[in-house]
Parts: C-alpha cells; sequence; structure tokens
C-alpha cells in the first residue's frame, strides 16, 4: 500500500509480562483517519493467534474492526461513531453507547480513548466499550473509566464493572510502553 502524503507510520511490539507472548503492530495515522493492522501470539493457557485491524477516523473514534483467529472464527464489527454496532451487518443492541473496541489481547486499545479524550493531569473520563474476549470471541459492552496521571505519559484504567485497575505507562502517542502484569513495550 504506498503511503500517502503527511502518512505516518508507526511499528509497534509488545510482549507478554511473563510468558512468550507477542504482538507486532502497524500504526498508520493520516488526514483521513488512523489504521492499526496486528498480529498478536498469545501465550495464555489456552494459545492462540489472531489478526486485527482497526479503522478510525482521524478524531479516535473506531469505525470498522476485523478481528481473525488463525485457524478460526473470525467477526468484523462496524459502528457509526455514535455508539451503533454491526455485528457481521447485523445490529448489535447491547453494545449501544459503546465509542471504543477493547481487544484482551492488546495494550493498543488502551491508545484510542487516551488519543481523544486528551485529559489533563487528575481529569477522568467514564467511557463505554465494545470489550471483546479473547480466544472466545465474545463480545459485551463495558464500562470503564480512564484517569490522566501524568499528561501524555501515566494513566489509571478501571473497569467499573470488575474493579480491575492498572496504572499504565504510555509514550508521546499515547501507545502503551507498560502495563503491569500484562504487556511490556520490546
Amino acid at each position: 500500500m504506498p503511503k500517502q502524503a503527511g502518512e505516518t507510520t508507526s511499528i509497534v511490539r509488545w510482549r507478554q509480562w511473563q510468558s512468550p507472548g507477542i504482538e507486532h503492530l502497524v500504526l498508520r495515522q493520516s488526514a483521513d483517519g488512523i489504521l492499526a493492522t496486528s498480529v498478536a501470539v498469545s501465550a495464555d493457557a489456552e494459545p492462540f493467534a489472531v489478526r486485527y485491524r482497526i479503522a478510525c477516523g482521524p478524531d479516535w473514534l473506531a469505525r470498522e474492526v476485523e478481528v481473525d483467529l488463525v485457524g478460526g472464527t473470525s467477526v468484523r464489527l462496524t459502528t457509526d461513531g455514535l455508539g451503533n454496532w454491526l455485528k457481521d451487518g447485523v445490529p448489535v443492541a447491547e453494545l449501544e453507547g459503546a465509542l471504543y473496541p477493547d481487544l484482551t489481547v492488546t495494550p493498543f486499545t488502551n491508545t484510542l480513548p487516551i488519543q481523544r479524550l486528551q485529559l489533563k493531569r487528575g481529569e477522568s473520563a467514564e467511557i463505554a466499550a465494545a470489550f471483546i474476549e479473547l480466544p472466545e470471541l465474545s463480545i459485551v459492552r463495558s464500562r470503564q473509566r480512564y484517569t490522566c496521571l501524568e499528561e501524555g505519559g501515566r494513566y489509571l484504567y478501571e473497569s467499573l464493572v470488575s474493579g480491575f485497575r492498572r496504572e499504565i505507562e504510555v509514550d508521546g502517542q499515547g501507545l502503551v510502553v507498560t502495563y503491569p502484569d500484562f504487556w511490556q513495550r520490546i
């Protein structure tokens, strides 16, 4: 795919915190929008590999999410950016109001709300995400909160459903550097 004028490309790799899992992500940004394509190999108790593609508008709101388990099933989600989702072309009422995808296999999906919200130190925002559990490919609406601890550097991520919390470190692009116990940038 030829590079457009003004397009930037970043290649990012993460490794799982305590196992040999790895992810390779290519992030393309232009005036037209953002495209992330990735392959992740999970070394969890049930190992699997997945290819995913997330297309966003220039506002960091997802428009399309494709997830393909290597050797398994796949799913395609589209959204209007207003919280209305289609799964393989069929409306998904239970995802209503979710503005962001959240895939369990990657820290990249944290970048979307971090970039879009542009929180200042001490500010927080509650969001709803289309939470995609892998390798099951189950999808539920998930209430979450992001709190800026240090602009462009550290955020507190919280699942308001499960109570899960992690302080994550990001770089200047909002890409995760450290997600304790789960992912670390290579």
